[in-house]
């Protein structure tokens, strides 16, 4: 199930609307990203057009003169489809597919058909196919004979519903299958998450725009094994993977998938239970492609990301990558204090970005020292049992026991807490 044609390479002409609130470098930074995605869903640019407006017009978001200016340039470059970087209603999609003669969608659509092609789980797959259904099910009518048939005479309309009905009643069912398959897979996730925190055992996740190295990055620290493309949304289904600190620490760290300016809501919906790794992780590992136009909007759109799905107060590392590329990647990261620059292909500054991590982890655990008699192994057991430990060392005087420990655990042990 996908929105662009890819028997061939389909030929796309790009529209972009600048507003009394939106800059002419946004506008023509959005669409040489747009222009990416398009490649990335396997179609190529042929024409370009910017126009400047006071507000959307409700029924052709461009307005009916330009809406027919645009059709003769599609009909001058031979395009197939007209894609927009600003989201169109579904009633303008219709109105301006009738003006244009051909194709009309919207950057959600682009990025949804990229979904489509790159889920490869189980759970990947059904969460894209949601999105697709969502953003489909407002699209249907007026979709051409194949989905509306309605003749209006007696014999014509047949004992039942109409085609568009039951086109709609299909993809509701569908729908809600799929809400019951993910919400059951979301439980399973939920249980591997509760026997985790029991185990105290930290969480890492590594987040940024697409395209930002977060996969060779998990790869150079892990020897992950994770796919890893120069191209947009490569990674879609999450990877965890354990990551030893210098502090003897181990952690685990998941690469999650890419995000980017305008990110569809229906995508956001459909991958909020995949996103949970993220809103319940220790710390974000935020990173960012210091060889970028423009990193701190990316810096901005990842951030905006992250309070949608309630994630905005997990502590965040920010990793300015791909300083082997430019000296604009170590600009950026004296710009933002606290930050580590750094090239996941290279490896250089890797040692430092995994001491920062345990220094972050470490600083935000409540880590006690214990001093645990050697005749009582059965309080050595248990500090095992309910604590995170970071290192431990006989003594004269007993165990020496650093762990991370809750608030009920430093009650249970605080006769054993060295003074």
């Amino acid at each position: 199930m996908t929105l662009i044609e890819r028997s061939f390479r389909e030929r796309i002409v790009l529209v972009g609307v600048l507003f009394p609130w939106t800059s002419a470098d946004t506008v023509d930074a959005d669409l040489d990203e747009l222009a990416l995605l398009v490649d990335t869903a396997g179609a190529d640019v042929v024409g370009r057009v910017v126009q400047r407006r006071d507000r959307p017009d409700p029924a052709t978001f461009l307005g009916a003169g330009k809406a027919e200016e645009l059709h003769l340039l599609a009909e001058q470059v031979d395009a197939d489809t007209v894609v927009f970087d600003d989201e169109l209603t579904p009633a303008q999609q219709r109105n301006l597919e009738k003006i244009l003669g051909r194709t009309a969608i919207d950057r959600t659509a682009v990025i949804l058909d990229i979904f489509a092609q790159n889920a490869r789980s189980q759970e990947g797959k059904a969460q894209v196919e949601l999105a697709l259904l969502r953003y489909r099910l407002p699209r249907l009518r007026g979709r051409g004979k194949a989905l509306s048939q309605q003749a209006g005479g007696i014999g014509t309309r047949g004992p039942g519903e109409t085609k568009l009905e039951v086109d709609r009643r299909r993809l509701v069912r569908r729908m809600g299958r799929l809400e019951h398959d993910l919400q059951a897979l979301t439980a399973t996730r939920r249980t591997q998450r509760r026997a985790r925190q029991r185990s105290r055992q930290r969480a890492v996740s590594f987040v940024g725009y697409t395209n930002a190295g977060k996969s060779t990055l998990l790869n150079a620290l892990t020897d992950a094994d994770v796919v890893v493309e120069d191209r947009l949304f490569s990674t879609l289904d999450p990877r965890t993977r354990r990551l030893h600190l210098p502090g003897g620490e181990t952690v685990l760290a998941s690469d999650t998938v890419g995000f980017v300016r305008k990110l569809p809501h229906q995508l956001v919906e459909a991958f909020r239970s995949t996103l949970e790794v993220v809103r319940e992780a220790d710390l974000l590992v935020h990173v960012v492609d210091g060889s970028a136009p423009a990193p701190d909007a990316q810096i901005d759109a990842v951030r905006e990301v992250l309070m949608e799905i309630g994630a905005e107060r997990v502590p965040e590392l920010l990793v300015i990558n791909k300083v082997d590329r430019t000296d604009e990647a170590r600009r950026v990261a004296r710009e933002h204090p606290g930050s580590i620059a750094l090239s996941a292909r290279t490896g250089e500054g890797l040692p430092e970005l995994l001491r920062s991590i345990g220094d972050r982890l470490r600083a935000a655990d409540r880590v006690v020292e214990l001093v645990v008699p050697f005749e009582r192994g059965d309080v050595l057991a248990a500090v095992h049992r309910e604590g995170e430990v970071v290192d431990e060392t006989h003594e004269e005087g007993g165990t020496i026991v650093h762990v991370v420990l809750d608030d009920a655990g430093r009650a249970r042990f605080a006769e054993f807490e060295a003074s």
